[in-house]
């Protein structure tokens, strides 16, 4: 195996879990740790050794043994940890689907991995500002999130309502998803 390919331990472990949706990755801790050459760019793109990986089925079996540990990011088998550098969140969202109105309105989105999630108390919406841009993230799973893409973010914009936030003084533009009211901007 010459390099920059992906190491064959880590390759030969991935194989025993990809039929598995998301294996116990929260169980491992092996012993092996190390930092691999794996960067997920802020669009959402990832690259081993600077080049972006063209085959999605191996991007979707790395996403599914992604952990995070405090602020790093991790490729994780039963017998090795690799390091990876996450820019900004490891999951874009593609997709939102609005079912109902109002305080009754259901948001369920879905990732670029085609991990589906709802907005809801478990996979809170956030949104912050970065310079002029605001920029909306969601829970996808164990502490890790994902980025609104434009399209989905201007239908959440259409979606906005002024409200109320328990902890929060004063009104609030956010959006209503499973009975949670969700702040996005101050009014």
């Amino acid at each position: 195996m010459s390099s920059p390919e992906l190491p064959y331990s880590l390759m030969s472990e991935l194989s025993k879990v990809q039929d598995s949706e998301h294996p116990p990755v929260h169980l491992w801790h092996p012993d092996v740790e190390r930092d691999i050459d794996l960067v997920i760019s802020r669009d959402g793109v990832w690259n081993y050794f600077g080049s972006p990986i063209k085959r999605p089925r191996l991007v979707r079996l790395f996403a599914s043994v992604l952990r995070r540990d405090g602020d790093d990011y991790y490729l994780v088998t039963p017998v090795e940890k690799c390091r990876i550098t996450v820019e900004d969140v490891p999951f874009q969202v593609v997709l939102m689907n609005v079912v109902g109105e109002d305080m009754s309105t259901c948001l369920q989105v879905t990732t670029d991995m085609g991990e589906v999630v709802p907005v809801d108390d478990e996979h809170p919406l956030r949104i912050i500002q970065d310079g002029e841009e605001w920029i909306p993230y969601v829970v996808i799973r164990d502490g890790m999130e994902g980025r609104l893409n434009r399209n989905v973010y201007y239908q959440l914009a259409d979606l906005m309502v002024s409200g109320k936030h328990l902890t929060l003084d004063g009104e609030w533009l956010g959006v209503w998803s499973h009975e949670n009211f969700f702040p996005m901007l101050p009014v």
